[in-house]
């Protein structure tokens, strides 16, 4: 890929005009779709899988995508569940491009072949995350990092762009660190986030030592600092510490409002944890706007992209600020990277 592509792909998922028309208006920037609830994996520690359920049909799928997409949404993440079990995957990818969608992706990665993420990129997909939390598996959860690790090299030509995210938990946090290297060696956009409660505030698995974790979290912060890809913002890595230290973050939640959540059965949520019974069908913007306010579960919060959501709205120039410059300290190394590339180009010639 040529420099000024690499360059470009820093910057790419931070269209300041695109999500500055959000900023200033009522309409939502972002919505995470549920395409199914079914999942190839169990770990012990995830609110938000059901076999019991059966997929969507394709055409409800797209029911609902238009009305996401009247409401004025500009983003739209599939989730689940896991994505890729739905059949109709590639074409739902096809749809939400189709409509003008920027189109995320987030799975576990182990149904990936080369062949499915040619027809995603083909569809469309712009941004694939895959959700690892230790280098193998254990009781607590199955995403092991070794299991997909081969399948990265479907993304070294892909114009998907490839994210890597974890939860750090008591289970994973001694491999969290190697997690979080093996992604960054290979030039991959990777972060590790703190394990969050279930709906009723409870948390299903240990968390592990606080003084840890929050060693580990400062880690983060000073790497991102530096201009390794750490995938996250520094607005986020900060309240992650906040959470640890039990200090209080003022923030408005603009969770049911500027992002907001459809499940695999077309019902309108405020986040993942927060459920509503009403139909994705009938909801108004202005039912959207009514959710913005504080709530009562805000403080302590882990939905992490509720909380990202949040402070952009509240602070646009602080969060996008520091987040443009830890992407811009990351051009040097690629251009060490490029010029590094072609001396072994022009050796390799000579020899």
């Amino acid at each position: 890929m040529k420099l000024l592509n690499k360059i470009g792909r820093e910057f790419s998922g931070y269209n300041v005009f695109e999500s500055g028309k959000r900023l200033l208006d009522r309409k939502p920037l972002q919505c995470s779709l549920y395409v199914t609830d079914r999942c190839n994996l169990d770990c012990a520690y995830c609110t938000e899988y059901n076999n019991s359920r059966p997929h969507p049909t394709l055409e409800n799928l797209k029911t609902w995508i238009r009305k996401i997409r009247d409401l004025g949404t500009m983003r739209i993440a599939l989730v689940g569940g896991e994505p890729l079990l739905h059949p109709d995957i590639v074409e739902i990818v096809r749809y939400c491009r189709k409509l003008g969608f920027a189109t995320s992706l987030t799975t576990n990665g182990f149904l990936l072949t080369r062949k499915l993420v040619v027809a995603l990129e083909d569809a469309g997909l712009q941004v694939l995350q895959i959700s690892v939390d230790r280098m193998t598996p254990s009781a607590i959860t199955k995403k092991s990092f070794k299991t997909i690790l081969p399948k990265l090299d479907y993304f070294r030509d892909s114009k998907i762009s490839l994210h890597i995210t974890g939860v750090i938990c008591q289970d994973t946090l001694a491999d969290s660190r190697a997690v979080l290297e093996t992604g960054l060696s290979r030039g991959i956009p990777t972060e590790v986030r703190l394990v969050h409660a279930d709906p009723l505030s409870r948390f299903r698995v240990e968390r592990g030592s606080r003084e840890e974790l929050e060693e580990f979290v400062d880690s983060m912060i000073e790497r991102k600092r530096r201009g390794e890809k750490i995938h996250t913002s520094e607005a986020i890595l900060n309240y992650q510490r906040s959470l640890l230290r039990g200090e209080h973050v003022e923030w408005t939640c603009m969770a049911g409002y500027k992002l907001f959540f459809v499940s695999a059965q077309g019902k309108f949520w405020i986040c993942s944890m927060v459920h509503t019974d009403k139909d994705i069908m009938d909801v108004t913007l202005e039912d959207l706007y009514a959710n913005y306010r504080k709530k009562s579960c805000q403080q302590g919060c882990g939905v992490y992209c509720a909380v990202s959501t949040s402070l952009l709205v509240k602070k646009p120039a602080a969060v996008l600020g520091k987040e443009i410059v830890a992407r811009a300290r990351r051009i040097p190394g690629l251009v060490r990277q490029a010029v590094g590339s072609e001396d072994l180009d022009k050796s390799s010639v000579a020899s």
